[in-house]
C-alpha cells in the first residue's frame, strides 16, 4: 500500500534503507487520478522492496517548490537519499516499472 508523503515524514523516506518512488498529485488533476491504481498497484507489487507514496502538492507546497514541480503527475525515484529519475505526465505501467527495477 502506498503511504501519504507529507513534509514531516518526506526526508526520513527519503534517506530510509529502501528506495523511494513519490507521485506529486492534486484531488482536481485527471490524468493523476488515471494513474493512482497503476501507483497503488506498484505499491503492492514492490512491498517490501521499494517505498510508494503520494504526495498532494496542494497540500505540501513546498515539497513541490522543492523539487520545482510545475506539471502533475509528475513521479520522482529516489535511491540513498538522492534523486535518480523525475517522470512528468501519466505513464503506462511498464515505463513505471522500468525505473523502479533501475533502483533495485
Amino acid at each position: 500500500m502506498e503511504v501519504t508523503i507529507t513534509s514531516e515524514n518526506f526526508e526520513s523516506l527519503k534517506n530510509g534503507a529502501q528506495p523511494l518512488v513519490v507521485d506529486f498529485w492534486a484531488t482536481w488533476c485527471g490524468p493523476c487520478r488515471m494513474l493512482a491504481p497503476v501507483i497503488s498497484e506498484l505499491a503492492e507489487q514492490y512491498d517490501g522492496k521499494i517505498i510508494v507514496g503520494k504526495c498532494d502538492v496542494e497540500e505540501n507546497e513546498e515539497l513541490a517548490v522543492e523539487f520545482g514541480i510545475r506539471n502533475i503527475p509528475t513521479i520522482l525515484f529516489f535511491k540513498d537519499g538522492q534523486m535518480v529519475t523525475k517522470l512528468v505526465g501519466a505513464q503506462p505501467k511498464a515505463v513505471l516499472e522500468e525505473k523502479i527495477q533501475a533502483l533495485l
